[in-house]
């Protein structure tokens, strides 16, 4: 048992690196943040089509199961879109900075989701973190649009993190991210219908915007999204979470040598930045404790 979550937290902390990369992704996208949601989430679709028939699995769910699916797919693609949009009128760095309140509304809402009690270090750590994004926003002030759109995007992904908390217990995480993909994609093409978008516009992109939102979709997409979901198994949502917060670190130093002087922070953000990632630290420590004693019992 604590190897198989020792793992989980090995393979969350690749799946958190390859993130990184999907914030950068996104600022290097030329297109709407609308458009690249609706082209990730069906070439992600696509390729987890294809795993399925090549692994031969089923596309069998029960009809409730479905469309829980179907709303939870709803929201990622909310999520997703604000995402984006938060980057585009800010940058990398600040969106995911505010990332780091995940953890907090998943302390409060998690012991709603799941029937058990509330554990006062989470609510605690989850009050730090909002005294670092205090700082980080003190500083930042001019981002403050993007700011409320990353606020909005990190509330939906806890919904529907918690959602995929429960689900996974019941189907395989390619099934779900599967359905879930499909559904965001239904959704936002309905969007698209009643708004005219679909032009030959819309689809003319240039071969940098092909290559990265390809990219964006197969590896950041397709095999991070199932493999975060699979690692919910093991870990509670909680964690997952808090863990996650960690996606920032990776993605502001990514950032920072990739896209350069946009990404350059004043002091304070980084001093807020670093009082996230000891929280997050001394939370792993805690819940790795916690499963040794409970292992000696």
């Amino acid at each position: 048992m604590q190897n198989d979550k020792l793992s989980s937290y090995k393979n969350l902390h690749l799946i958190l690196f390859i993130w990184g990369f999907t914030a950068i992704l996104g600022a290097l996208i030329t297109i709407d943040s609308n458009a690249i949601v609706w082209f990730r989430m069906l070439f992600a679709c696509i390729f987890l089509a294809l795993y399925l028939l090549l692994t031969r699995q089923t596309f069998r769910i029960p009809l409730k199961e479905f469309l829980k699916l179907i709303f939870v797919g709803f929201l990622i693609a909310i999520h997703w879109i604000l995402f984006f949009k938060a980057i585009h009128i800010s940058n990398v760095s600040v969106t995911l900075s505010v990332f780091s309140l995940g953890a907090f509304f998943t302390s409060i809402l998690e012991p709603i989701f799941y029937g058990r009690k509330m554990l006062w270090y989470e609510v605690l750590f989850g009050l730090v973190i909002i005294a670092g994004l205090g700082i980080i926003m003190q500083v930042e002030v001019n981002y403050l649009e993007g700011m409320l759109y990353a606020l909005a995007s990190i509330f939906m992904g806890v919904i529907f993190t918690l959602l995929n908390g429960k689900l996974v217990k019941k189907q395989e995480s390619t099934i779900i991210s599967f359905y879930e993909f499909l559904s965001g994609t239904f959704f936002i093409s309905l969007y698209f219908l009643f708004q005219h978008q679909f032009t030959a516009d819309f689809f003319t992109l240039t071969l940098k915007d092909w290559i990265l939102i390809l990219i964006l979709s197969s590896v950041c997409t397709a095999y991070a999204f199932t493999a975060a979901v699979k690692v919910m198994r093991k870990l509670t949502p909680y964690t997952v979470m808090l863990t996650t917060n960690l996606e920032p670190v990776y993605g502001i130093i990514l950032a920072y040598f990739i896209i350069g002087g946009k990404e350059k922070m004043n002091t304070g953000f980084y001093i807020g930045a670093i009082i996230i990632v000891i929280t997050v630290l001394i939370n792993g420590i805690i819940k790795n404790k916690n499963l040794c004693t409970k292992t000696k019992k």
